[in-house]
């Protein structure tokens, strides 16, 4: 068979498995197109002045346009920089913290030997990601109600005066960082210990014929095969570095006024923005946190390539 026809040959055979590929795709790609992209028009509404009297389609063919004004109160705000340093600064530190103290206790949990002991913990770890803010909100008041709460109580029966916490900003970024690492660190642990008990067995057993302590172990075999994992995760959380759990920021501390400086962050602002203004701001909020987020993302990405091409995304 000459070159031609070989040639021939595969390309029939392959648009034969490009068809049933592109069957087996097909819901996805609808579903994609109808939840992702489809309602990218609605981007349009952050250049529009926005009114609400009729259909959708109708308001925002009818609303006139209104350039870049419904950007301006994001930056002209007096509470912009604020706003903008507790998004970012917390994101730095969710970030930091949430690759390492779940790596950490994902190799912690993957040298035990008891399978049944690990399932428990790691059962344990995960069970705080259901749980609602709300819910999560409510019991934190219990502990830290002025009047009524534990915390309170104990302070009291060692002698010392009550604190009221939902006044005090000097308290609420350590219990944001810890309430967002309590709540997420189950949920972030489940790929790093789906990557450590995909890793071959046979790695670890030639380890042991060498004398490799299980330090040696973590850091030469464990630690090097999940670093693209990691990498993977470490971007992927970059792009959402403009981005806040509003139940976090707005339920937990109770929208205490006297918390502004320490709990406010964009996604804060955006809601109580959206209570006396209109929906173009809080489109065109959106729509600056994802180009924001994107271009992170690509930053990153960037810089992951410089050092070590092989854990680049794209």
């Amino acid at each position: 068979m000459d070159s031609k026809s070989e040639r021939k040959r595969l390309r029939t055979r392959w648009r034969t498995q490009d068809t049933e590929l592109s069957l087996l795709a097909l819901p996805t790609t609808i579903w994609y197109v109808l939840f992702c992209f489809l309602p990218m028009f609605g981007l349009i509404i952050a250049f529009k002045d926005f009114k609400i009297y009729g259909g959708f389609l109708s308001n925002v063919i009818h609303s006139d346009w209104s350039g870049f004004k419904n950007f301006e109160f994001l930056f002209k705000s007096n509470d912009a920089w604020v706003v903008i340093r507790n998004t970012l600064g917390y994101n730095f530190i969710f970030i930091l913290l949430g690759i390492l103290v779940p790596v950490t206790l994902a190799l912690m949990v993957g040298q035990l030997h008891s399978r049944k002991a690990g399932k428990v913990y790691q059962t344990m770890m995960f069970l705080p990601y259901f749980l609602s803010w709300v819910v999560v909100s409510a019991v934190i008041w219990a502990f830290l109600s002025f009047d009524k709460g534990i915390a309170n109580q104990f302070l009291a029966d060692l002698g010392h005066d009550p604190i009221n916490w939902y006044m005090e900003e000097k308290y609420w970024p350590y219990f944001l960082v810890f309430m967002n690492l309590w709540k997420g660190l189950g949920y972030g642990m489940v790929v790093y210990l789906a990557t450590i008990t995909g890793i071959d067995n046979t790695y670890y057993e030639a380890a042991v014929i060498d004398g490799a302590s299980k330090w040696q172990q973590t850091k030469f075999i464990t630690l090097p095969l999940m670093k693209m994992v990691i990498v993977m995760m470490f971007i992927l959380s970059v792009g959402r570095i403009f981005y806040t759990d509003f139940g976090l920021f707005f339920q937990v501390p109770r929208d205490s006024n006297s918390l502004f400086n320490v709990t406010t962050t964009v996604d804060v602002l955006v809601y109580k923005q959206l209570k006396t203004a209109t929906v173009g701001m809080a489109s065109a909020s959106a729509f600056v946190q994802s180009v924001l987020g994107c271009v992170t993302i690509l930053i990153a990405n960037w810089v992951v390539r410089k050092v070590d091409p092989d854990s680049a995304m794209m």
